[in-house]
């Protein structure tokens, strides 16, 4: 009997730990998608000046743009699949936002730590064994509250508090839209090309939206 249960056990725990275990391939393309998504973070920087300048009547609907600083997290973790993939992505792409020069500094450091470990949460909550849409709004979601909450804290110290639930609940919409939906998009499509062939993300589009 114990023969059996040890037969059985073994191969599903080896191949639950190769599920997590990084790989060069997966470091190498986290790595890149972190750049390249830290491109996007430092060109998005630059636009937030102009919708502020639209959002000064009530300044809590300039949630709706920080979407765009949380894909990282999402995307990471949706072509790579283990554990640590959304937050090691959304470092170094505000890693590389920092270097590039914005007008918040390297504050974009523990802006990325925070939004990160918010999506992170998402996919541990299902231990890394969904990628599917639901899972992505929700740590786009997370990552969305995260921000929400952090810049609350730091930068809308002053705000009323029905300002800040405002601005707390909008950040979320955008981080389930923007990060959410658009990454999980943004994933069927590398994979109808090719691109994610050796990743565990290579049958994204055919994968079931739920």
């Amino acid at each position: 009997m114990s023969k059996s249960v040890t037969g059985t056990s073994a191969p599903k725990n080896t191949q639950q730990k190769n599920k997590s275990t990084w790989r060069v391939v997966d470091i190498v393309v986290v790595s890149v998608l972190g750049v390249a998504v830290g491109v996007i973070f430092w060109l998005w920087s630059a636009g937030y000046g102009f919708i502020a300048a639209f959002t000064v009547a009530f300044p809590p609907v300039g949630a709706l743009y920080v979407g765009g600083w949380l894909i990282a997290g999402v995307l990471g973790a949706l072509v790579v699949r283990k554990p640590g993939a959304a937050l090691y992505c959304e470092l170094i792409a505000a890693t590389v936002e920092g270097l590039l020069g914005t007008h918040f500094g390297f504050t974009v450091l523990l802006s990325g730590l925070i939004q990160g470990l918010g999506a992170e949460l998402a996919f541990a909550v299902f231990r890394y064994r969904k990628f599917n849409l639901p899972v992505a709004i929700l740590a786009g979601t997370l990552a969305g509250l995260a921000l929400g909450v952090y810049e609350n804290l730091i930068y809308n110290v002053a705000w009323a508090l029905e300002w800040k639930l405002v601005y707390a609940v909008l950040a979320m919409v955008s981080g389930a839209l923007i990060a959410g939906v658009i990454s999980w998009l943004a994933v069927r499509g590398l994979a109808r090309t090719g691109a994610l062939a050796n990743l565990p993300s290579r049958g994204a589009a055919t994968e079931k939206a739920i």
